[in-house]
């Protein structure tokens, strides 16, 4: 902790976000006997996976100091901006958000798009590939990518050091998909410069991989990713699907949405995966021995 636990501006603060906060605003419906002007502090509490006693505590001044975990899960779940989010951490007796949960943090705008896709296959990336959020269908297509730490959050370094994150790409484009990762972590290296993110990142890849390291000294940019991908699921198998981008340029974030032909068998199996979700493949897996 670097400063005071303010409890009183802390439970100010909150109470206002969550008033603020309307039930449309991350995907709710609006009951017809709804009084409060707000959310309800349940509701809150379940968007930010706390009890809603705790979350009661905390808004009334008397709860104990919530960790810094605790605040990131808070700033999600009241949709913050980050210049809020900031001054919820201060508020909380921490001079800012650690480097790894500022980065975690999903902007208000995409997380009210995700609010409303539920049902659909997406997730929100960062700017170097970390997957921040998922829907239960993204998740069931392409695991939990939200899990990892370190140099291992980003997708372009997974997929040179960890043979597991290739597996659900089709081996005919791995080739593709690698001079596509290089290509577009050198364009970010550049854009961002010497001791950067992707600097850093860049160099742990050229000590952690031969190919990238191969790759990297092609010097090739200008690559872009297909609208079209083509997946192999361990239970339902093939499905090629397309990818729709939505970008937060002032984050550096981006919103990935596949889809599928409708009437074709790829089109059956993500509606399958989207039913079944993700508990029930996690059950086939272990059944498997996989």
């Amino acid at each position: 902790m670097d400063r005071t636990f303010d409890h009183s501006s802390l439970g100010a603060f909150l109470r206002t976000r969550r008033a603020a906060l309307q039930p449309e605003d991350v995907g709710l419906r609006r009951g017809p006997r709804r009084r409060a002007t707000g959310l309800r502090r349940e509701e809150v509490a379940e968007l930010c996976t706390m009890s809603a006693d705790y979350f009661a505590r905390l808004e009334r001044g008397d709860g104990p100091q919530p960790s810094e975990q605790m605040v990131a899960a808070i700033a999600r779940g009241l949709r913050l901006t980050p210049d809020e989010r900031d001054h919820l951490f201060l508020l909380a007796g921490y001079r800012t958000a650690r480097r790894d949960l500022r980065t975690r943090h999903v902007s208000p705008g995409l997380m009210r798009v995700m609010d409303g896709l539920s049902g659909a296959t997406a997730q929100v990336m960062g700017p170097l590939g970390e997957t921040l959020l998922q829907t239960p269908s993204a998740v069931a297509l392409l695991g939990d990518q939200t899990q990892y730490t370190g140099h291992a959050r980003s997708a372009p370094y997974r997929w040179f050091t960890d043979p597991a994150a290739r597996a659900r790409y089709h081996p005919e484009d791995h080739d593709e998909n690698s001079r596509i990762n290089v290509a577009l972590l050198r364009a970010a290296v550049s854009r961002d410069g010497p001791g950067s993110d992707a600097a850093e990142l860049a160099d742990g890849l050229r000590h952690a991989s031969g190919e990238f390291r191969a790759l990297w000294e092609r010097h090739e940019v200008g690559l872009r990713w297909s609208d079209t991908k083509r997946f192999v699921h361990p239970q339902v198998g093939r499905l090629d699907l397309y990818c729709q981008l939505l970008l937060e340029p002032d984050q550096g974030q981006s919103l990935l949405i596949f889809t599928a032909t409708p009437g074709t068998e790829s089109r059956e199996k993500l509606v399958l995966l989207t039913v079944l979700g993700t508990d029930r493949f996690a059950v086939m897996t272990e059944e498997d021995g996989n």
